[in-house]
């Protein structure tokens, strides 16, 4: 099973990116909840859908959380980039 994180939205309403915005004393994100919820119930990818603008942002908080723990991988969505 694959977890899909959207995680592209620009929080524009909210003034940040809330999906990484921590919310616990040891500065986890909403985020990491649901990989661990994940991991424990068998999912054995990830794959975070982002904007391409913070990609690296995202990659360097969460590739050294999840190495050897699940599988990950990054897609790019941009709002100029959709289907006909």
């Amino acid at each position: 099973m694959t977890l899909v994180i959207l995680a592209a939205g620009m929080g524009t309403r909210y003034g940040g990116l809330k999906q990484l915005d921590t919310i616990s004393n040891e500065n986890e994100t909403i985020i990491d909840f649901s990989i661990y919820d994940a991991i424990k119930h068998g999912f054995k990818k990830v794959v975070f859908v982002v904007r391409q603008d913070f990609l690296e942002t995202i990659k360097a908080l969460y590739l050294p959380k999840l190495q050897n723990k699940i599988k990950v991988a990054f897609v790019c969505q941009e709002a100029t980039n959709t289907p006909e």
